[in-house]
């Protein structure tokens, strides 16, 4: 009786936790700047509606700079966005992440399945059939990724508060503080038209 109790205990905690652990995982929010008042932004998402998130003076802002396959080498750590498309992954983003990024095969958000490939990029193969192919090691295996032409490419650079403008793009990953409200952990804003594409 005591282990039957003790068990649902248990069962009831793991799922408790489970919860809390989904509450406090990051959402990631995409739009135009609507209003920066320096302490709130209010972004017209891209899903339509508005969303009000909290920018703590403790958040760097980062810029945006476009970049191309020619300004990546074998040996950078790159974070790209693919869907499957019959038996060849798709590039649908490409940018240089923080060398210790993990690396590694994740579920992403930014299309309905969409997987996030974060590798080191080991070969660039021009001119393959609808594009180039980038060859990724992501640590417990290799991807062959098709990169057509117009992928969306881009690197985050220093910023400021000061860019965050009306009209510009941002993508803000933010705790979510209860339904409609948040807070950035990391706020990323176009620049010179170029725009952040993750």
């Amino acid at each position: 009786m005591h282990f039957v109790r003790f068990a649902a205990l248990a069962a009831a905690l793991i799922a408790f936790a489970a919860a809390a652990d989904a509450q406090q995982q990051n959402v990631n929010i995409r739009g135009t700047i609507s209003a920066f008042d320096g302490t709130t932004l209010t972004i017209a998402a891209r899903e339509g509606r508005v969303v009000k998130v909290t920018v703590p003076d403790s958040v760097n802002v980062a810029a945006t700079k476009a970049i191309t396959l020619a300004d990546l080498a074998p040996g950078a750590k790159l974070g790209v966005t693919t869907v499957q498309r019959g038996e060849q992954l798709i590039a649908i983003d490409v940018r240089p992440i923080p060398p210790q990024a993990n690396s590694g095969l994740s579920a992403y958000d930014l299309q309905p399945q969409s997987t996030m490939t974060n590798a080191v990029l080991e070969g660039t193969m021009q001119g393959a059939e609808g594009g180039s192919e980038l060859t990724l090691n992501y640590g417990s295996g290799v991807a062959k990724v098709l990169v057509p032409p117009g992928t969306p490419m881009s690197q985050s650079i220093p910023g400021a508060r000061g860019d965050l403008k009306v009209g510009e793009t941002v993508f803000v990953s933010a705790r979510r503080d209860s339904e409609d409200a948040f807070t950035a952990v990391r706020v990323q804003v176009s620049k010179d038209g170029a725009k952040p594409t993750q």
